[in-house]
């Protein structure tokens, strides 16, 4: 008996585990979470309906994307995901954060505003696979309308829709100019941060019609490494780039992150610790109120969501861990990209993931 992976092909998370598996090669198959496998396998498990969710051959069940990758780098032979070197590393374990954390905006945005329709069927196919397109459209509307109902506490809005679209085009313009010259981010290997960009960029930007057609006009190179991605030719292959070399093209990535993302993360994090002094004991909630962000010079406001922050300390805690050059080299990176900031960053309330729930540490 093989591993299983329940899945969708419109989920976000979805799409970075099943990339990681193809990629690995990992023994799975993978099944449709219908309702059924929802109310069977997932709910009784985890507490509440998520997905990807692996369960194992011998019947665990592993949940959240980041811990099963983990898990089968642990245990399944082959190269790693996650460079040797010290800036590499870094760098890939923030791009994770920012595509798993970050690119939802525009991913939810496009979904929504442009695609809406068609995302209803699609949402029907996962309830009803056996129903006409007429059931699936209906079926898939109710479900979806919960996820369409994201869209403003994620900050999209008319005021904020503008910048949220400049924004994504102009990532969408560095990462095709970087993968005119790497065929991944770091090389010719996938790196947790490639892992981390799929999600959004295939499940919602890519897959989803005409989110799709945008960009395979104005990055068609980011289509083609979307392919790449889910398409894997050769498990296993490919190595990072010599010398713990960061390409000058993937410099403005990062750097769109330390601009847009870390001051949210600084604020979730200020947040996160005012809601614990005030709530001792307390079960952490998805959100702990609304914060500003700012995108392309205009600022709105979304859920300060600890997860965020939870995936951003992981980056963190590993260059806490560094010493000597490789520290030194790190930090001179990141003041090159403009992350003053997370040198010293602190979580003052500590984070962690564990029984499929996040808690404080």
């Amino acid at each position: 008996m093989t591993d299983t992976l329940y899945a969708a092909p419109l989920s976000l998370y979805s799409g970075k585990a099943r990339a990681y598996l193809d990629w690995k090669g990992v023994d799975y198959r993978e099944q449709l979470s219908t309702p059924d496998i929802y109310r069977d396998i997932i709910v009784p498990n985890v507490g509440r309906p998520v997905i990807p969710v692996m369960q194992q051959a011998d019947g665990t069940i592993l949940q959240d994307t980041t811990l099963i990758i983990d898990h089968y780098e642990a245990t399944a032979s082959g190269p790693s995901v996650y460079p040797d070197t010290p800036r590499q590393k870094l760098a890939a374990l923030l791009l994770e954060c920012f595509g798993d954390e970050w690119l939802v905006i525009p991913a939810m945005h496009y979904r929504w505003n442009y695609n809406e329709d068609w995302v209803y069927g699609e949402f029907g196919k996962v309830a009803l696979p056996d129903g006409t397109p007429e059931e699936q459209h209906a079926a898939g509307k109710e479900r979806g309308s919960t996820f369409r109902g994201f869209v403003p506490m994620l900050g999209i809005n008319e005021a904020t829709i503008p910048a949220i679209e400049a924004s994504y085009e102009a990532l969408l313009a560095d990462l095709d100019a970087h993968f005119s010259q790497q065929p991944f981010l770091l090389g010719t290997r996938p790196s947790i941060g490639d892992l981390g960009l799929i999600g959004p960029l295939y499940a919602h930007l890519y897959r989803d019609p005409k989110s799709g057609e945008i960009m395979e006009r104005i990055a068609p190179r980011v289509a083609e490494w979307v392919r790449r991605m889910v398409d894997v030719k050769t498990p296993q292959s490919g190595e990072f780039l010599t010398d713990d070399a960061i390409p000058a093209t993937l410099e403005p990535i990062l750097a769109r992150m330390m601009a847009e993302q870390v001051p949210y993360l600084e604020n979730v994090a200020k947040m996160l610790g005012e809601w614990a002094a005030a709530n001792p004991g307390a079960e952490l909630p998805r959100a702990v109120g609304m914060t500003d962000f700012t995108v392309e010079g205009v600022t709105g406001q979304r859920i300060a969501v600890p997860f965020s922050l939870w995936m951003f300390q992981r980056a963190l805690d590993y260059l806490a861990g560094l010493s000597g050059d490789a520290q030194t080299s790190c930090e001179e990176m990141l003041r090159s990209i403009g992350g003053d900031a997370v040198i010293g960053f602190e979580i003052a309330n500590r984070l962690k993931f564990e029984k499929f729930k996040l808690t404080l540490d």
